[in-house]
């Protein structure tokens, strides 16, 4: 069981664990037509979500199941979130529309998955990304992921139902 802050840095990039000083910004970033569409986050996003949503994130970090982890340049500001799902191995990325565009996803991408192989000790991190995902795509090519030939998985959400495309980074001792 953890009890310390979580907090990796990178180059311009902190992630950090949410807080309830968050619960605002994170119904902001959230709470977005592009978030709703591509993620199974609650729509819409409000502060009760908010609420729920950072108290099943402490409970998964104090299981050991799931980090999640707001994305700031400095420790403060949210501008997004990364996750890992210690289960799993898969790792979950969103950056509010205010701050798309600046490389914030590729930079905690590849920070979470750097912490994923060398401290989780996971040898292989993987992102389900649908394939209209074009944007996500090149968040994963630019991290070093590249697509695998795992027959996609067809999932129903929200009344919607599509396909994931596995992408994986395996530790670095393992490529070949």
């Amino acid at each position: 069981m953890h009890t310390h802050p979580l907090r990796i840095t990178a180059p311009s990039l902190l992630l950090r664990e949410w807080t309830t000083d968050d619960l605002v910004v994170m119904q902001e970033l959230f709470d977005d037509p592009d978030v709703a569409y591509w993620t199974r986050l609650e729509t819409p996003f409000d502060q009760a979500a908010a609420r729920c949503y950072l108290h099943r994130a402490h409970q998964a970090r104090r299981g050991n199941k799931r980090i999640h982890l707001a994305i700031t340049a400095d420790g403060q500001q949210a501008r997004g979130e990364v996750q890992l799902n210690l289960t799993t191995g898969s790792v979950g990325y969103i950056v509010g529309a205010a701050h798309r565009g600046q490389g914030l996803a590729a930079r905690a991408l590849r920070t979470m998955t750097e912490y994923a192989h060398l401290t989780a000790g996971l040898t292989r991190v993987i992102l389900e990304i649908e394939p209209d995902n074009h944007p996500s795509m090149a968040v994963a090519r630019s991290a070093g992921f590249r697509l695998t030939d795992v027959k996609p998985m067809t999932v129903t959400d929200k009344g919607r139902t599509y396909n994931l495309l596995t992408w994986e980074h395996p530790a670095p001792a393992s490529r070949g």
